[in-house]
C-alpha cells in the first residue's frame, strides 16, 4: 500500500548510498570558496541558490580569476545542461502535477536524485504518491550539501594560507570524469574539450569554457552520427 511517508523514506534510504561521495565533495567545495577569497556567506550561498557542486565551483573559480559575470553565469549554465535532459525524463511521469509541484522538484533533481528516482518511477508508475520519491532523494542530498559546505568552510578559515586548497579544483574534476574514461566516444570527447580549453584558453572575458563546450558537443554529434551509420 503506497503513502506518501513510505514513499518519501524509501527515496530517503535508496539514495543514502550514493551520499557517500557527496559528504568529501561538499567539504571541498566549502574550503575551496574560502581558500578562493568569497568569505563563508557567499561560499554558503552558492549551495542554497545553485545547489550544484559542479557548476558552484566553475562559477567561483571564474569569479576569483578575474572573468565578468555574464561568462561565469553561462559557463556554469553549460555544466549544469545536463539537468534539462534529466527534466524530460521524468517529466513523463510527473504530467499530473501542478506547475508548483514542477518548479521545487526541478530544484531537487540532482544527479543521484534522478539516478535512484528514475529507476523508482519505470518500476512504480501506478503510485499516485512517486513524486514523495523524488522529494525524499532531493531532500537527503541537499540536506547533506548544505552541512558538508558548513564543514567545509569551517575548516577553510582554519586551515593555514600556506597549505593551499586549490589543487583540489582539478583534483574534484578528474574524479567526476572517471566514470566516463571507460567508453572510447567518451574518451574523444574528453580530450577534444580538454585541448580546446588549453588552445582558448586566452580567450576574452574567460570564454574557454563555453568554447571548448561547443567544440565538444560539436564532437559529440558528429561521433553519434558515425555510430549510427
Amino acid at each position: 500500500m503506497y503513502s506518501k511517508s513510505n514513499t518519501f523514506f524509501k527515496g530517503v534510504i535508496d539514495v543514502m548510498p550514493l551520499m557517500i561521495p557527496v559528504v568529501p565533495f561538499g567539504i571541498i567545495f566549502g574550503a575551496i570558496g574560502i581558500e578562493l577569497g568569497f568569505g563563508p556567506y557567499l561560499t554558503y550561498a552558492t549551495s542554497v541558490i545553485i545547489f550544484s557542486g559542479a557548476s558552484q565551483i566553475v562559477i567561483l573559480q571564474l569569479f576569483s580569476a578575474g572573468a565578468s559575470s555574464l561568462v561565469a553565469i553561462t559557463s556554469s549554465s553549460v555544466v549544469s545542461t545536463r539537468h534539462l535532459l534529466y527534466g524530460a525524463v521524468v517529466s513523463q511521469h510527473l504530467n499530473h502535477l501542478s506547475i508548483y509541484w514542477k518548479i521545487g522538484l526541478s530544484y531537487l533533481l540532482t544527479d543521484q536524485a534522478f539516478a535512484v528516482s528514475n529507476e523508482y518511477f519505470k518500476k512504480n508508475n501506478d503510485n499516485i504518491f512517486k513524486h514523495y520519491y523524488l522529494v525524499g532523494s532531493g531532500f537527503t542530498l541537499w540536506f547533506i550539501w548544505q552541512a558538508t559546505t558548513i564543514i567545509g568552510i569551517f575548516l577553510g578559515s582554519i586551515v593555514p594560507e600556506e597549505l593551499g586548497l586549490t589543487f583540489t579544483i582539478p583534483l574534484t574534476f578528474l574524479a567526476l570524469l572517471v566514470n566516463y574514461l571507460r567508453k572510447i566516444d567518451h574518451l574523444i570527447v574528453i580530450i577534444l574539450s580538454g585541448i580546446s580549453s588549453i588552445v582558448f584558453f586566452d580567450a576574452p572575458f574567460k570564454a574557454y569554457i563555453i568554447l571548448s563546450s561547443i567544440i565538444a558537443l560539436i564532437g559529440a554529434t558528429i561521433l553519434i552520427k558515425i555510430k549510427k551509420k
